[in-house]
Parts: C-alpha cells; sequence; structure tokens
C-alpha cells in the first residue's frame, strides 16, 4: 500500500510537469520562431518479486515476477518542424524555410535563432528586437563578400555613398537602313559618365558613304566638343551583317574626353547577337541601348535574396552587395540549449556549422516573412487532456491506497 502511493506520487509529480510543458507551449503559440516540446517519460527500476526460472527437463520455465516502482521524466525534446510562414512586408523580417539558424550574439557569446525580426540600430547595425547583434560578412570593394572569412556585425547605413563609375562601354544596336540615301545621317545620343561621376553628354552620327552602299562613318562629340574616333568605319556585307570593324567596337581614347582616362568603347553588338547593329532595307531604328557608368549615389533601401544576400539600392539606380546573414546547422539540434527566444550550442549538439544560406542544407531565406511557432494548439490541447487525466488517475490510485490502509488501521477495532 505505501509502495502504490509512492508510485502513484511519481506518476503525480510527472505529469505535472506534463502539463508545465504544455503550458509552455501554449504560452508560446505566437512566439517568432518558437519550436514546441515534448515530455518524455520512462518507468523506473521494477522490484523482482521471483527471478527467472530455466526450463528442465521434467519442469517448465517461469516468467520473472516484478511489480513497477513508478516513473521518471527522461527529458523534454524540442520539435524543430518547421512553422508557417507569414508574410509582413518589413525588408528587415526574415524567416528560415528549412533547417538553419541565425548567428546572433554580443561580445564573445554566440547564440542561434529562428526569429528573424530584425532592425537597424542607431548605428546601422544590423540587431534582434532585443538588442542582439546579428552575423554574417560585410562586404568588401566593390561589393565582394568573401563567405569564407569571420563572421562579424552587419552594417547597413541609409545614405552611405556609392563611389561613381567612369563609363568604358557604351552598346549600340538596331538597324541602319540599307535603302538610306547616300549620304544620310542618323544620330542618336545618352549621358555617360566621367571619373567624377560628372555626366558627358554624349552624341553619335552615323552618316551613310556617298559611294560605298554598305558602309557608315562614325563621328561624335562630348559635351558639344568634337571627339576623334578609332576604327570609326562600320561596313556591312550583303546580308546586311557587320563585317567591319573586326572586333566590332568603336574606340575613344583614354583622356580624349575630359575626365575619362580610361577608353571608351562603342560596342556594336555580338554576331547574331539580339541587341547587334545590323543594315537591312527599311527603317532605321538604330540607338544606344546601354552605358556601363554610373554618378555617385546614396543608398536608398535594401532587400535580402534568398541566399541571405543584402542588396543596397542606390539613389543612382544601381545595386551593391552589402554583406550577407550567416546561418548555422547542427548535427543534433534537439541537444541545444534554449535560452529565451535563443538557443546556445552544447557538446551534444556539435558544433555549429556555418555558411551561406542555400548551401549543405542550411534552408534558404523568405525575405519580407516571418516564421511563427511551429506550435499545434489542437494537439497540445490533447496532451493536456492526457496529463490532466493521467493526474487525476494517479490522484486516484493515492485515494484508493489510503483507504485500504484505513482499512488496515481499522482491523485492530
Amino acid at each position: 500500500m505505501i509502495r502504490s502511493m509512492s508510485t502513484a506520487l511519481s506518476g503525480l509529480r510527472n505529469h505535472q510537469v506534463m502539463i508545465d510543458v504544455v503550458g509552455n507551449d501554449i504560452a508560446n503559440i505566437s512566439t517568432i520562431g518558437f519550436k514546441g516540446s515534448v515530455a518524455i517519460f520512462s518507468d523506473v527500476l521494477s522490484q523482482t518479486l521471483n527471478g527467472v526460472q530455466a526450463p528442465g527437463a521434467a519442469t517448465a520455465g517461469t516468467n520473472p515476477s516484478q511489480i513497477g516502482l513508478g516513473s521518471r521524466l527522461v527529458g523534454t525534446q524540442q520539435s524543430f518542424t518547421q512553422g508557417a510562414v507569414q508574410r509582413t512586408e518589413r525588408n528587415s523580417d526574415v524567416a528560415i524555410q528549412g533547417d538553419g539558424f541565425f548567428v546572433i550574439g554580443n561580445d564573445d557569446e554566440q547564440l542561434y535563432t529562428r526569429a528573424g525580426s530584425f532592425n537597424l540600430d542607431a548605428m546601422g547595425r544590423l540587431a534582434t528586437i532585443g538588442g542582439t547583434l546579428v552575423k554574417g560578412w560585410q562586404s568588401g570593394p566593390n561589393g565582394i563578400i568573401d563567405t569564407n572569412g569571420a563572421i562579424g556585425t552587419i552594417e547597413i547605413r541609409v545614405g552611405d555613398l556609392l563611389p561613381p563609375d567612369q563609363t568604358t562601354t557604351v552598346g549600340i544596336g538596331g538597324n541602319l537602313s540599307a535603302d538610306a540615301a547616300p549620304g544620310t545621317a542618323v544620330t542618336m545620343s545618352t549621358l555617360t559618365y566621367d571619373q567624377q561621376g560628372l555626366a558627358v553628354a554624349l552624341n553619335l552620327t552615323f552618316t551613310k558613304d556617298p559611294l560605298l552602299a554598305n558602309q557608315w562613318t562614325v563621328s561624335a562629340t562630348a559635351n558639344g566638343a568634337s571627339v576623334a574616333l578609332t576604327d570609326n568605319v562600320v561596313t556591312f556585307d550583303a546580308n546586311g551583317e557587320l563585317t567591319a570593324p573586326a572586333d566590332r567596337n568603336v574606340n575613344i581614347a583614354g583622356g580624349a574626353v575630359a575626365g575619362m582616362p580610361t577608353p571608351l568603347s562603342l560596342t556594336l553588338g555580338t554576331a547574331n547577337g539580339p541587341a547587334r547593329l545590323t543594315q537591312f532595307a527599311g527603317g532605321s531604328s538604330a540607338s544606344i541601348n546601354q552605358q556601363n557608368g554610373s554618378a555617385a549615389g546614396s543608398l536608398q533601401s535594401f532587400n535580402i535574396s534568398p541566399d541571405g544576400v543584402i542588396l543596397g539600392s542606390y539613389s543612382n539606380g544601381r545595386t551593391r552587395p552589402i554583406g550577407q546573414l550567416a546561418m548555422a546547422v547542427f548535427s543534433n539540434p534537439g541537444g541545444l540549449e534554449r535560452i529565451a527566444g535563443s538557443w546556445r550550442s552544447t557538446p551534444n549538439s556539435g558544433l555549429a556549422q556555418i555558411g551561406a544560406a542555400g548551401t549543405s542544407g542550411r534552408g534558404i531565406m523568405l525575405a519580407g516573412s516571418l516564421e511563427m511557432s511551429n506550435v499545434d494548439l489542437a494537439e497540445e490541447f490533447t496532451r493536456l487532456i492526457v496529463a490532466q487525466r493521467g493526474f487525476q488517475g494517479n490522484a486516484r490510485v493515492i485515494t484508493a491506497s489510503d483507504e485500504v490502509l484505513q482499512e488496515v488501521v481499522n482491523l485492530k477495532r
């Protein structure tokens, strides 16, 4: 009787823990990136009343007679199943689709989280709502990101200046009319940029040769001043395809235009390409279709790509990588230690394997979204009912044992 009361008491304690675990899951049903847990029970040592008897030649074997001594809590198992993704439209909110974790931390402490609700602090550093810095790789010169280097804080300073790029290539495509009269001039213009980002108005004129039907001469002015060109005679074959210049470039020498020390190439498109310069019958449609220079620009906004690259959009219309978010995976995520909205690695979780999203099973990132809790309310209420009934059943065992013990005491009367 005393044994049954002790056994039932262990059941009471364990089902109380189960209710505590379920209560915590339900309390965090709206917590971003939360992962639910399950209480795992096991029986404890059993008391053996009769041992095993091996069968003999004339006797049968007997099984052991044992009485269990209750249950114990083995542990709580975290569930890292994917939570539902909810759109927020905030460019600093990021959800993970897959098994990875964001890497965060202040000072020397490195933590991991699935909650991707990030903000910028006064220094432009990407941080969690709770003030923990988000880790990743900052881009180097020309927007190059080295994901093999050490991770650190990521700075996104709105208003940062993107240096200007001198124009080195101007693309020309379209058609020069094959039936145009000799001496016909086709003009086109665009803005190019010098080394300091100052706009240079470039005007080009294609003039049909008065004697040779398939030949045009190119002339140019920059900010109204005449500019010398090399390979400025453009020749087509009988099929209207370009044959000269052989490299399909008309060139302006470096220094020929003030502020442009680097040569400027006027490219006429690749052979058989969709944007090449041709000479077919009909109207002329030749025009400048691209140039690769830009003025200086300031950072206006940013967005995050599925591989975690933070792309800055600048006032000059350019985009450039600013940094990249790091992502970690573990051999045993169930071994992570939970710490108020994040996790810490332990000897049983294995070392964090840090790299870029979309590689080595780390999953991808969904910008403008957040991962919700993976708690299933229906399942949690079912567990709550089971825990409640288990608690009631064990309490009834204690009551029954007490009544039997009372009868034993009353035998003396």
